[in-house]
């Protein structure tokens, strides 16, 4: 309650709420002008002079790219908000980061569907999913996408996916036949195969892939910034310890079912080991919940954040 010797400040900007309704205005200053009020309105404040904005940080419900839009180049993002220099100082944690640009950004996972309120219920769940009767050797929860590399591989997926004996295949669409939104569902899938299929979706992340380690089972990615250039503060740095690795360029050339049957039975059973010994730090507890009893993904990264702020103003 005490600003002066607070050393992490959090700013409650909620910018994904804000550009989800300006993607359609036509009006670059009006889509950018409560990022420029904001920016404007702290630097004013005695606590981000202090350090300039340093220990300061924000927390974005959409990915980067939504808010690194640069006049005269393709119009990707809703806002500039990332592109202000006062906000390079800052921190900003969001689902995805920029890989190239973004050194001020970082990865945080995508919520999913458990929300545990005590040690006791992580236990149960991690204890169900290493238990889990795994009767497919893969899975792809996911519909075709637009854009000629990402449906190139979403149809392959599927392709591949349909003629397996071996792959649980649960296509999503709009027709209304689609369980892609019924939670219980997915996770029956996921929770039954030993590998699930991760494809780049509108972006290069998806939340999928965070639903698929929840449920045990082993991400296989086809673009590295799909997870190992995004969460350093949650995942392995060798991805090897938890998923399998194919290059989405090669994907038409190489049989999916044949890239796993050759992992042998110790190696995946080592890999799913890891995912489950990680589900508490990748999940949120529920927020009426108090002394959970474990570490969820906001405490990982408050920690993360105080040892940054610290390091930034040289302490």
């Amino acid at each position: 309650m005490d600003p002066n010797t607070a050393n992490l400040f959090y700013v409650p900007f909620y910018g994904g709420l804000h550009v989800s309704s300006k993607f359609r205005e036509f009006n670059h200053t009006i889509r950018d002008e409560l990022a420029v009020r904001l920016i404007e309105d702290i630097q004013i404040q005695p606590w981000w002079q202090r350090h300039h904005g340093k220990d300061h940080f924000l927390v974005l419900g959409r990915t980067a790219w939504d808010f690194m839009r640069s006049d005269g180049v393709p119009d990707f993002g809703a806002n500039c908000l990332l592109n202000l220099p006062p906000v390079k100082n800052m921190s900003v944690l969001t689902v995805e980061r920029q890989p190239w640009q973004g050194t001020n950004q970082y990865g945080i996972p995508y919520p999913s569907y458990f929300h545990p309120s005590s040690a006791v219920q992580m236990l149960t769940w991690q204890r169900k999913m290493r238990l889990s009767k795994r009767e497919y050797l893969f899975s792809f929860i996911g519909g075709p996408r637009k854009g000629v590399e990402k449906a190139a591989i979403r149809d392959e997926l599927i392709r591949q996916c349909e003629e397996s004996t071996q792959c649980k295949l649960m296509k999503c669409g709009n027709d209304g036949t689609s369980k892609c939104h019924e939670p219980i569902e997915v996770l029956r899938a996921m929770s039954q195969s030993e590998f699930c299929l991760q494809a780049p979706g509108d972006s290069f992340t998806r939340r999928s892939t965070f639903d698929s380690m929840l449920a045990g089972c082993i991400p296989v990615f086809f673009s590295p910034h799909t997870a190992y250039t995004q969460y350093s503060w949650y995942l392995p740095a060798d991805g090897n310890e938890y998923s399998v690795y194919i290059e989405g360029s090669e994907i038409e050339k190489r049989k999916i079912e044949e890239e796993l049957v050759k992992i042998s039975k110790k190696k995946v059973e080592k890999m799913r080991r890891r995912i489950i010994e990680l589900i508490p730090s990748l999940t949120y507890a529920h927020p009426n919940a108090t002394d959970v009893g474990f570490e969820d993904a906001i405490d990982v990264a408050v920690a993360a954040l105080a040892k940054l702020a610290r390091a930034k103003i040289g302490v």
